[in-house]
């Protein structure tokens, strides 16, 4: 009685919301495709005095100039391919793995990327400490089918080492035609062998969720990916939920290595009082924007735990850290992987872009995704063991959390 009392209050509000949740719908790109509207280009001043700073460019033209005058094969020498270089290595020197320059052809196979027109493995990789990390293999996918997992480290793809490789990089010789080989030197997590791996690429279909009931009145949502149609896809998964009659929820967010901004913001939503704080957006400057829920909120009281890994990242840790501050959800598993910076993407000349940091994601406490991850309310490791024996201990612990709900 008492669940067929949840579904009804539950449908009831719903279907009121989802005229509403159309609206919202429309601003699905937001985050990703506004760009800096000014325009301008600045001179090298520092901005709280106003005054040029004391650089002192004369190495760089002696150097030019030793190069021009001095290599062995000057007359060989490409001046606009040595000024790319030198801007690569302005933008390496950040010491940010995120912040890349694209050369003539690293843009064009950027955009092809941007396009789909490229074959992959099938993973979300990020660097850690100089070390190329795997975030989340996708389901289905030749990463995922060859038994790579979310904390695997990557030490060589073909013949390249990738000791302090940028994420961009690695993705670069990744990818690659359709059809061929790419063999990767996998070190994996908690192991000290390591093993190398052959995969073949594919054309990558990304996944966003699937659902499934379990027993005691708990509906779970597996959500992949926070990409395109994701809003649309969550929606339909709560329809599901109050259809089912079930009052416990676990969204299961292990291996979702986030994508669009607004996607985290709408699915967050569904939980949270309209004008909440989702996320904060913090730049450089000190200045932020802030994300709210839009309020659709109809789920409010409901017993809810979400599931994180070291393969959660991106939009993924925007959702659960949002949720868990505002007390809505419970978040179970390990501590995330950290990826909460913005990229821009700058056109230098038509041939040639810059994909820079501009900001930090914040949770609605102030708390740096990219400096800390999330922390789980319940920390519950999965041991190699629990591998063999396809155990999930994080999944029987987010049961229980539901099952015995105290918010």
């Amino acid at each position: 009685m008492k669940s067929m009392f949840s579904k009804n209050k539950y449908l009831a509000v719903f279907i009121a919301v989802l005229a509403a949740a159309g609206i919202f719908y429309g601003g699905l790109f937001w985050g990703q495709s506004q760009k800096n509207p000014s325009g301008k280009e600045f001179n090298i001043i520092n901005q709280e005095t106003g005054k040029q700073p004391e650089i002192d460019f004369a190495p760089f033209w002696t150097a030019w100039n030793a190069v021009n005058s001095k290599y062995v094969s000057a007359k060989d020498l490409d001046g606009q391919k040595m000024v790319w270089g030198a801007i690569e290595g302005m933008v390496k020197s950040l010491g940010d793995p995120y912040s890349v320059f694209f050369p003539p052809q690293e843009n064009k196979e950027f955009k092809d990327v941007i396009r789909g027109d490229f074959g992959g493995v099938g993973m979300e990789i990020g660097v850690k400490n100089g070390t190329i990390m795997v975030i989340s293999p996708l389901k289905g996918t030749p990463a995922y089918r060859a038994g790579i997992k979310a904390g695997d480290k990557i030490l060589k793809i073909g013949d390249k080492i990738t000791l302090n490789m940028t994420a961009e990089e690695a993705a670069r010789l990744i990818r690659g035609e359709k059809g061929a080989a790419i063999k990767l030197l996998i070190l994996p997590k908690g192991e000290e062998a390591t093993k190398e791996i052959t995969l073949i690429r594919e054309t990558i279909v990304v996944p966003i969720l699937e659902t499934e009931e379990k027993p005691g009145g708990i509906f779970l949502i597996k959500f992949y990916s926070f990409s395109g149609n994701s809003t649309n896809e969550f929606r339909n998964a709560l329809r599901k939920f109050v259809y089912s009659g079930n009052s416990k929820m676990i969204i299961d967010l292990r291996g979702n290595p986030g994508g669009y901004l607004e996607s985290a913001v709408d699915a967050s939503s569904w939980f949270l009082p309209i004008g909440k704080i989702v996320a904060r957006e913090k730049f450089g400057n000190g200045e932020e924007n802030l994300f709210r829920s839009k309020g659709y909120n109809i789920f409010n009281n409901l017993p809810l735990a979400i599931l994180v890994n070291e393969g959660s990242a991106s939009a993924s840790e925007i959702m659960a850290g949002a949720l868990k501050e505002h007390n809505v959800a419970k978040l179970v598993g390990t501590k995330t992987f950290g990826k909460g910076s913005i990229q821009e993407l700058i056109e230098i000349t038509p041939q040639t872009s810059l994909k820079i940091t501009i900001a930090k994601w914040l949770t609605p406490n102030g708390v740096s995704i990219s400096d800390q991850g999330l922390e789980p309310d319940f920390k519950v490791e999965i041991t190699k063991k629990d591998l063999e024996l396809e155990n999930d201990p994080q999944m029987e612990k987010a049961k229980e959390v539901v099952n015995n709900w105290k918010n």
